[in-house]
């Protein structure tokens, strides 16, 4: 059997409604359109899934990345790129993702909390400035942003559709994928 290319995992991180998500949907298209094999690990998905047993203290938060880190480890080793779309708020979890993973590229997504708010659709942060919700990212529990990302997205400046291509071209200019 032949191998193909090595896979590696694209980690988005930053706070709630952020636009992790959005992002990781309109950057999945344009690798598979590449050739690749890519496919999505969003955070809320895989917490009713895979995670369903757990809370949303800061160990159960921690438990949940190693969770998604470990799932993405698999597809990675397997040639895949596994697009993680997780909060993560602690810069230990995705350290710890990182060394787990191997082949790892932290987009930071870098949306001032106040954009999250006006974009949360699902009300949380009002329901956690209420007290309705309690340690939430970005209101009462800390986002930890990334020290050192690969790739940074700046989701004031950018659209979701103009912030994959700039994930795309940054993982094209340090060498994670061939330019096109």
């Amino acid at each position: 059997m032949t191998r193909g290319p090595p896979g590696f995992c694209i980690w988005l991180t930053g706070l709630p409604s952020a636009g992790k998500t959005t992002i990781a949907r309109e950057l999945l298209p344009r690798l598979t359109a590449r050739g690749w094999y890519a496919d999505l690990l969003d955070g809320d998905e895989v917490r009713r899934g895979l995670s369903a047993d757990l809370g949303f203290d800061r160990k159960s938060r921690e438990a949940h990345a190693g969770r998604v880190a470990f799932c993405a480890k698999l597809l990675a080793r397997n040639g895949a790129i596994p697009i993680v779309a997780l909060i993560s708020p602690y810069r230990t979890s995705r350290a710890a993702a990182r060394s787990e993973i191997g082949r790892f590229v932290e987009v930071y997504v870098s949306t001032p909390v106040a954009v999250c708010e006006e974009r949360d659709v699902k009300g949380l942060y009002r329901k956690a400035r209420a007290g309705e919700i309690t340690a939430f990212t970005g209101v009462d529990d800390p986002y930890e942003p990334p020290d050192h990302p690969e790739i940074t997205v700046d989701t004031v400046r950018l659209s979701p559709a103009e912030s994959a291509e700039h994930i795309l071209r940054e993982l094209a200019r340090q060498g994670w994928i061939p330019t096109p």
